[in-house]
């Protein structure tokens, strides 16, 4: 029924009314001027839409534009502020983004690892081969949510190597808006599950600050870990900001989780608002390392790389060929002098290489059957025609930060030290369980990258930046089962989904001017596989390796090769360069600098101006040492405090927020209050990927360092300490100097009476993990040796622990 002014007070009475309409009478001056002020403007006209063009985020509040009088008698009808309303047919959509992965990886590429749901969304929808990330993980994410190059968006490299120029803060700035943001202003709920990445290490503390944190990045809502990977089991995850810890229960996979999330917060909305659409980002840490996954799946794979990463190569070109993937005038790419044959390997090293791959494929098999799970229950949705899904199947190449050999433990890569055959050999049963960080050789990262050269890191080839992408949105474009070949780069899919919702991008948003988008839609290439290219000129800049695309000519310089963490001296002025011709070269096969000397010359002219134009100078090759806050200068709330109170436990600091304690003496005094054959945590930096940890168990009092999963050292009393009050000292003298990495002696302490002693040969110079954290009065990661289990809470009172860096 129409609104009535007196609705909510009925006056039967005629005399009651005349009352009222003489009161109303008496107060006709100011209802005039109320009057007068009201014409001047219209009374709202439904929901605010995008469409209408405010170039200003966020929108104009809505104000009342009626007449008000003394009272709601006298005024007119009231009207809330309509909220803000996307386009109409806005479609939803769903971003997928997987990691680290090879262009020949899965299935839906040609490759060796089955890929039943990516294969089913190809079919449905579009297969894009000339799409193209920045070669390492946090960049391309920035430029994928921000729509600007990856310097633009100040994050040039990984957030853990951060420098304090413009171009690598690892901090997105306000002038580069997300397109989550862009899009929650204009009426979408957004949300993002999974790996963040995005925040600079040392904001990831309970006391942030938040504004880099995803909710700070324009996501309602957000699920996952905040780390550049994470144990696959023991993952240490986050609702919004708040810490959850880490799951404990046996079954646990991150992947399932995820899936399991995205799907919940998907039907929560569809019961609430199903009219509203929605921005979903689902970031799995597939195929990330660590590589694990259900035994009963890796051993499924037992025996089916036996051939090699030669032969795999070469397998996966033909079926790459054979299903028009790549031209039929592609050449395969020869093997790097470097990379040795896998006919040279002796059988415990294929053995060891083996069994690595089987995890591997056992884990990516794993994350498309749980994405999967999530596009069957978005094609449930009465409107999953008008869903916009974007799946980019990697953030750069497939990883060789594995080394030669590969490793139990990535982070030893980014310790500078390669493990061996030897090292491993005795674990082989333990790969891909959550003991370790296990991550393959280099050799299969390039097999998995057929048919271009190199891998992750480097941007200069396409090993390291092109990757698979596959597009569907049946209400608008009914094109299925086809290829796309036009030339894209992750800075164009913010665009393209603006330009789907029909939402003009801003210039201004939450104050701040902005930095112009970058990318352009390639909308168009949906509707016409022959559409003209949407992009043709693009910078690439990774760790000092350098591409310069323009007008399908690709100028190429190798820097380092990226299963090598040690960089030594380099000038990039003296630095060798390549030129391919892609539109006759697909795969980078055939350098061509030498006969057309001019052209290289303008494409390397071109690279420095663009170079310098996006921020991408100056430029930096150091290596594993960039970890080292003490090193680059990182900010720290550790701040230049060297002594660090804590009045009782805390858990979840993150290591880039804690007292620094690599390459160092430190002393860590503990007043606790124990009964008898106490057993708990008392302190511990890192997981079983490096740190240290310090506690009780059966009342004995125990230290150890783990060194990057190579060997643990344990020290320990011989008797059990007494029930009471006690003050528990751990101490470690340095005996490296100025050198990393070095041995040291360990001392335990009970009420000032040393109870154990012991030698740590090797200690951990850069970087215990990316996704362990320290705690005190619990583990809530990963063991840092498994002469205990977490979480081990400590049984007791904790009543200060003392950090003390100063000796």
């Amino acid at each position: 029924m129409p609104f009535q002014r007196n609705a909510f007070a009925r006056l039967d009475d005629t005399r009651e009314y005349d009352v009222a309409r003489h009161f109303a009478a008496a107060l006709a001056l100011p209802i005039l001027v109320s009057s007068v002020l009201g014409a001047q403007a219209q009374s709202a006209q439904g929901p605010i839409a995008s469409r209408d063009g405010q170039p200003v985020l966020p929108h104009a509040e809505q104000k009342f534009r009626g007449n008000v009088g003394t009272t709601y008698l006298n005024s007119d009808p009231p009207q809330f502020p309509a909220p803000i309303a996307a386009p109409e047919g806005a479609p939803n959509v769903l971003l997928i983004l997987l990691d680290d992965v090879g262009f020949g990886q899965f299935d839906v590429t040609g490759g060796g690892v089955p890929s039943p749901a990516m294969d089913k969304l190809a079919e449905d929808g579009l297969l894009y081969t000339r799409f193209h990330t920045t070669a390492l993980c946090s960049p391309t994410r920035a430029a994928l949510l921000t729509g600007r190059n990856h310097n633009v968006s100040g994050t040039g490299v990984i957030t853990e190597l951060a420098t304090g120029y413009d171009g690598y803060t690892g901090i997105i700035p306000k002038d580069t808006a997300t397109v989550a943001e862009i899009l929650r202003q204009n009426g979408y709920v957004t949300a993002w599950f999974g790996k963040n990445h995005n925040t600079p290490i040392y904001e990831t503390s309970a006391v942030g600050p938040f504004d880099h944190w995803p909710n700070g990045l324009g996501f309602d809502y957000f699920y996952g870990f905040m780390a550049g990977d994470t144990n696959q089991l023991r993952p240490y995850l986050f609702e919004n900001q708040t810490a959850l810890g880490t799951p404990q229960d046996e079954d646990y996979y991150v992947s399932v989780d995820l899936a399991d999330k995205t799907i919940a917060w998907l039907k929560s909305i569809e019961a609430i608002q199903p009219g509203k659409p929605w921005f979903a980002y689902l970031a799995p840490a597939a195929t990330h390392a660590p590589h694990q996954a259900p035994k009963d799946l890796i051993d499924k794979y037992g025996g089916q790389f036996d051939m090699g990463w030669d032969a795999y190569r070469e397998e996966t070109f033909q079926r790459q060929k054979e299903r028009g993937i790549v031209p039929q005038n592609a050449e395969l790419t020869p093997r790097p002098a470097s990379l040795p044959a896998w006919d040279s390997l002796d059988d415990d090293q294929k053995r060891l290489y083996e069994r690595m791959m089987e995890a591997f494929a056992a884990y990516g098999e794993q994350v498309d059957a749980e994405v999967g799970r999530v596009l069957d229950y978005v094609e449930s949705l009465p409107d999953s025609d008008n869903t916009l899904i974007l799946y980019i199947v990697g953030d750069n190449g497939a990883s060789a930060e594995g080394g030669f050999d590969g490793t139990l433990n990535e982070n030893a890569f980014f310790n500078a030290y390669l493990m061996t055959v030897e090292d491993m050999l005795p674990r082989i049963d333990e790969i891909g369980t959550e003991l370790h960080f296990n991550h393959f050789p280099a050799g299969w990262a390039w097999g998995v990258d057929s048919p271009f050269q190199w891998t992750k890191q480097v941007a200069s080839h396409l090993g390291g930046v092109r990757n698979p992408m596959i597009v569907k949105w049946p209400a608008r474009y009914a094109a299925h089962g086809e290829t796309r070949t036009q030339f894209l780069h992750v800075i164009d899919i913010a665009p393209t989904i603006l330009d789907a919702a029909g939402i003009a991008e801003p210039r201004s948003v939450n104050g701040t001017a902005q930095t112009p988008i970058q990318g352009t839609s390639f909308l168009s290439t949906l509707a016409d596989a022959d559409a003209d290219e949407v992009r043709t000129s693009q910078y690439f800049e990774m760790v000092v390796n350098r591409g310069m695309y323009k007008d399908g000519w690709w100028a190429a310089s190798l820097a380092f090769e990226p299963w090598d963490p040690v960089r030594g001296e380099f000038d990039p002025l003296k630095a060798k360069w390549e030129l391919y011709n892609l539109d006759e070269d697909f795969t980078q096969a055939n350098d061509v600098a030498a006969d057309n000397p001019d052209k290289l010359d303008e494409m390397k002219a071109l690279w420095w101006a663009e170079a310098s134009k996006n921020k991408a100078l100056p430029l930096d090759w150091r290596g594993a040492e960039r970890f080292s806050a003490e090193l680059t200068g990182k900010p720290n709330l550790a701040g230049d405090r060297t002594i660090f109170t804590y009045p009782g436990p805390l858990t979840g600091l993150p290591e880039a927020s804690a007292p620094d304690l690599k390459n160092k003496s430190f002393r860590i005094t503990a007043k606790v209050e124990i009964g008898e054959n106490a057993s708990g945590m008392i302190f511990t930096q890192g997981g079983n990927t490096g740190g240290w940890a310090f506690y009780l168990k059966d009342g004995k009092l125990k230290a150890a360092h783990n060194f990057i999963d190579v060997e643990t050292y344990l020290v320990e009393s011989d008797t059990p300490v007494a029930a009471g009050s006690h003050e528990l000292t751990m101490d470690f003298a340095y005996d490296g100097g100025d050198q990393m990495g070095q041995s040291g002696t360990l001392t335990l302490s009970v009420d000032g009476s040393e109870v154990a002693r012991g030698p740590i040969a090797r200690t951990t110079p850069f970087k215990y993990s990316l996704s362990e954290n320290q705690d005190i009065g619990s583990d809530t990661g990963t063991p840092v040796t498994y002469d205990y289990s977490a979480p081990l809470e400590f049984q007791g009172q904790l009543e200060e622990v003392v950090v003390d860096v100063t000796k």
